[in-house]
């Protein structure tokens, strides 16, 4: 089930987003799949229905969903597209960022490797 921790300080449709991919890495949504129309998600949610909205556009905008008019939102199926070379760049980017601030800390190379593991145990990742 999709969560929002009201009190993070990243915005709300990012944490949505975030976790509705998360969910599609981890096979609990799948291609095919329909999302609670966006009333409905804002209803179990206890958020303003133009948040979800944002949210489902941005991720029409990112390919992972598709809305069809009058029947809903769903997983899209992604094996057919080609890899998306500019949200790679950015996710690099971030990565590089997150390095810097790490090595400012004075945390080792290897405690990151740990961290990644970690985190990609965690999402479901391979």
């Amino acid at each position: 089930m999709v969560q929002i921790d009201k009190t993070s300080s990243k915005p709300y449709y990012e944490q949505l987003a975030l976790s509705i991919k998360q969910e599609i890495v981890l096979g609990i949504l799948q291609a095919g799949d329909q999302l609670p129309s966006v009333r409905e998600m804002a209803k179990q949610l206890l958020m303003n229905p133009n948040t979800v909205s944002k949210t489902y556009k941005l991720l029409e905008q990112e390919q992972v969903l598709v809305t069809i008019k009058g029947k809903g939102t769903y997983v899209k199926d992604r094996q057919d597209l080609p890899r998306d070379e500019l949200r790679i760049m950015q996710i690099k980017e971030q990565f590089k960022e997150v390095v810097i601030n790490a090595y400012q800390l004075e945390v080792s190379t290897k405690e990151l490797q740990q961290w990644l593991e970690s985190i990609t145990n965690e999402v479901g990742g391979n």
